[in-house]
C-alpha cells in the first residue's frame, strides 16, 4: 500500500471530512476508478477499504527472527472430553454476552468452567490455548484458572508471543514452590507494581519466611503506598515470626501503613500490641459487682502510645472522639480476654446488660460494644464469637433481630463460620425476611448454593413475584443466582416461568435463568462434576 494515501486518509477519518479534505488521488492506478467523491463521507470509506485491501495484499512475509527451537513440552494431563471443549469454545466465542436471547451472559459463567476443568485435571485441546490466552489477557481474574489449564503450551506460547507475557509472570499449582523463591526474584525487583503485590502473596503462600525476608530486603526504598499493599499481603502466612518487622512498621512515616500493621498484630493474640490492647480494654469495660452488667469507661484521651499503637486521635467516621477511641481499642483485644477477665461465655456476655461506669441504667454504649466485638470476631476469624453474634437462624416473623443489631456486619460475620453453616443460616435468614436484605448474606456463601439454600431463594422469588414486585427491584440477586444457584433447581425455576404472566417480566426472567441453570447443568455434567 502506498503510504503516502494512507496516512492522509486517517488523518481525514481523524478530524472528520467536514474539517479535512480528500487527499488528491494518485495519477495512475485503476482501482480508485468508481469511487464517487460527491460525498465526502462515503468516499472516504471506499478508498480506506480500497487501500487496506492494498495493504494485506501486499504485506510480505518476513524471515524468523530466530529459529523456532524446541518444540513445547508434553502435557501428560487427560485432553478434555469432546463435548466439554466443544462448550468451552462456546464459551470463548461467546465472552462479550451471550449466545442466545434465552441465556444470561455466558462470559459470567467462564470462571465457573475454568476453576471446575483445572480441578479436574484436564488439559484444553491445543488449538483453543490461544483463544483462552486472549480471554485471561483480557480478564485478569482468570488468569490463575487459565494458565493452570493452558500448562507448558500456554507458557510456551507465551514465551513466543508479547501479549501473552502476563502466563510468565503467573504462577500457578504447576509451578514448582522454588521457582518463585529462587528463579523469579528479578519479577520483584524489575517488575510493574501489581506484579511484584501478585509474586509477594504467591511466595507468601508458599514460603512465609522467604516472602518476609524478600520485603525487608527492598522496605526502606519503597514508596508509601506501595509499602501499605505489600504489608497487606502479609496475611497470607501471618505468624508470629513476622511480628517484629510489623512492630517495626508501626514507627512507618504513613499512617496507612502504621493503621495496617496494627490492625495485623491484633490478629496475633500473643503479639505484644494485641496484650496492650487487652490491658487497655479491660481499663474500659468490667463486669458489675453483682454480674448483671457490662460497665464501660471510654478512653479519656488518645495518647501516643495509642497512636503507635494504629488509633487515630480524629474520627475519620465523624463520630464522637471518645466513642471512636473506645471501639478501636475494642475491636483490637483478643476476644479472649473477655472469658479470662469474667469467665463467661461470648452468647452469656451478649446477652447482659451495657451501662456507662456512671449510670448503669444507661445503654448508650451497648451498640458501640456490640460493633468492635464484631469487627474482633472478623478480624480474629472467631466463629464462636460470630455465632454468638449472628444468633440462632431465624426462626419466624421479627426473630433474628440479633444480628440486624450487629451494625451491618452479619454477611462479614456470616464469612467467619464454615461454608454449610453459612448456607443454613442465610437460607432461614431469606425464608423468614425475604430477599430484600439478602444480597450481602448470599454473597458470603460458597458457591454453587446448597440443594436447600437454592430452595429457599426460588420460594423467595416466588413470593416476590405474588406480591407484585418487579424483577429489577432484585436484579442483584438475580444476577448472582445465574452463576451460584444449584442447576437442580432449574425444573423449579421452569415451573415459575410457567405459571407466570405470559410475556411479562418475571416469565422473561425465570425462563432465561431456568435456560442458564440447564446450560450450567449440561456443562457441569461434561466435566464430570
Amino acid at each position: 500500500m502506498q503510504p503516502a494515501l494512507w496516512e492522509p486518509l486517517h488523518t481525514t477519518a481523524l478530524l472528520g471530512t467536514d474539517r479535512r479534505p480528500l487527499p488528491p488521488l494518485p495519477e495512475a492506478g485503476p482501482t480508485h476508478h468508481g469511487v464517487d467523491r460527491t460525498d465526502p463521507a462515503t468516499a472516504l470509506l471506499e478508498l480506506a477499504a480500497l487501500e487496506t485491501v492494498r495493504r494485506r495484499a501486499g504485506a510480505l512475509p518476513t524471515p524468523a527472527a530466530e529459529p523456532p527451537g524446541a518444540p513445547a513440552p508434553e502435557d501428560p494431563r487427560p485432553e478434555l472430553p469432546t463435548p466439554a471443549a466443544r462448550r468451552l469454545a462456546v464459551l470463548l466465542s461467546s465472552r462479550s454476552g451471550s449466545a442466545a436471547g434465552s441465556l444470561a451472559n455466558l462470559a459470567e459463567l467462564l470462571p465457573q468452567w475454568l476453576t471446575t476443568a483445572r480441578t479436574r485435571g484436564y488439559r484444553p485441546p491445543a488449538a483453543l490455548v490461544p483463544a483462552l490466552l486472549d480471554a485471561a489477557r483480557a480478564r485478569s481474574e482468570l488468569r490463575p484458572d487459565a494458565v493452570a489449564l493452558c500448562g507448558p503450551l500456554g507458557r510456551w506460547l507465551a514465551a513466543r508471543n508479547p501479549d501473552w507475557r502476563f502466563v510468565l509472570r503467573t504462577a500457578d499449582a504447576t509451578t514448582a514452590p522454588g521457582s518463585a523463591a529462587d528463579g523469579d526474584h528479578h519479577l520483584w525487583h524489575e517488575g510493574l507494581f501489581a506484579e511484584r503485590v501478585t509474586h509477594l502473596t504467591l511466595l507468601r503462600r508458599t514460603d512465609p519466611a522467604a516472602g518476609l525476608a524478600l520485603l525487608r530486603s527492598t522496605w526502606p526504598t519503597e514508596r508509601a503506598e506501595d509499602r501499605l499493599l505489600f504489608l497487606d499481603a502479609l496475611q497470607d502466612g501471618l505468624s508470629p515470626a513476622d511480628e517484629p518487622f510489623l512492630e517495626a512498621a508501626l514507627g512507618d512515616r504513613s499512617k496507612n501503613v502504621r493503621a495496617t500493621a496494627a490492625e495485623l498484630l491484633s490478629t496475633l493474640p500473643g503479639s505484644a500490641l494485641a496484650l496492650r490492647m487487652a490491658t487497655r480494654a479491660r481499663a474500659t469495660v468490667r463486669l458489675s459487682e453483682r454480674g448483671t452488667h457490662l460497665l464501660v469507661t471510654p478512653p479519656a484521651e488518645c495518647d501516643p502510645a495509642m497512636q503507635r499503637d494504629g488509633i487515630p486521635p480524629k474520627s475519620p467516621t465523624g463520630r464522637g472522639e471518645r466513642a471512636w477511641w473506645f471501639g478501636e481499642v475494642i475491636a483490637a483485644a483478643p476476644l479472649a480476654t473477655w472469658q479470662e477477665a469474667t469467665g463467661l461465655t461470648p452468647e452469656r456476655l451478649l446477652a447482659l446488660r451495657v451501662g456507662d461506669s456512671i449510670d448503669e441504667t444507661s445503654s448508650s454504649w451497648a451498640d458501640d460494644l456490640r460493633e468492635a466485638w464484631a469487627r474482633a470476631a472478623v478480624r480474629q476469624q472467631d466463629a464462636d464469637w460470630a455465632r454468638a453474634l449472628l444468633g440462632p437462624a431465624p426462626g419466624g416473623r421479627g426473630r433474628g433481630g440479633r444480628a440486624a443489631r450487629t451494625a451491618g456486619a452479619p454477611a462479614k460475620l456470616l464469612s467467619v463460620l464454615p461454608p454449610a453453616e453459612r448456607a443454613v443460616w442465610t437460607a432461614a435468614f431469606i425464608e423468614v425476611h425475604g430477599l430484600g436484605e439478602a444480597f450481602q448474606l448470599l454473597g458470603a456463601c460458597a458457591t454453587p448454593w446448597t440443594p436447600p439454600l437454592s430452595t429457599a431463594v426460588v420460594a423467595a422469588l416466588e413470593r416476590a413475584t405474588a406480591s407484585g414486585a418487579y424483577p429489577w427491584s432484585h436484579s442483584g440477586v438475580l444476577g448472582m443466582t445465574e452463576r451460584a444457584l444449584s442447576p437442580g433447581a432449574a425444573a423449579a425455576v421452569e415451573a415459575l416461568a410457567a405459571t407466570a404472566a405470559p410475556a411479562s417480566a418475571w416469565a422473561e426472567t425465570f425462563a432465561r435463568l431456568a435456560g442458564t441453570l440447564r446450560f450450567r447443568e449440561a456443562m457441569l455434567a461434561e466435566l464430570g462434576a
